[in-house]
Parts: structure tokens; C-alpha cells; sequence
């Protein structure tokens, strides 16, 4: 599975609000900063450029995005 397929699996795997806003900031990361590329690391997506730019996580009750 590529890192791309990963990444649709993890957010396919929430079936609430969490999966719809994953979904809207994995769009608005790749739109505004294409040279950035997606990975899976930590488990969990990633987006680098040599090294971590940020990372998005879904909890039971939030969703958290950690700038590198």
C-alpha cells in the first residue's frame, strides 16, 4: 500500500465529523503547499519537505494538527 492509500484507509476509518475534516485539511495542505509531499509516519499522515512540516491526527473528541 502506498503512502497515499494509507492515508485514504486512516481517514475511510473515521465515520464522523473527524473523517470530513481530515479530509478538508489534507485538501487545503496539498493546495497551498504542493512542493510539500504527503508521508506516514508516527502513525499517522505527515507532509515533508526534507524534513516534517506538519502532521494531522484524529483523538476521540479532536483532531490535532502539529506544525513541525
Amino acid at each position: 500500500m502506498n503512502t497515499s492509500e494509507q492515508i485514504d484507509k486512516y481517514i475511510a476509518s473515521l465515520t464522523d465529523w473527524r473523517s470530513t475534516l481530515l479530509t478538508r485539511l489534507r485538501k487545503l495542505i496539498n493546495e497551498t503547499a504542493p512542493e510539500v509531499g504527503e508521508d506516514w509516519k508516527w502513525s499517522c499522515p505527515v507532509w515533508t519537505k526534507k524534513s516534517p512540516v506538519c502532521a494531522i491526527s484524529a483523538f476521540k473528541g479532536h483532531v490535532k494538527n502539529k506544525k513541525a
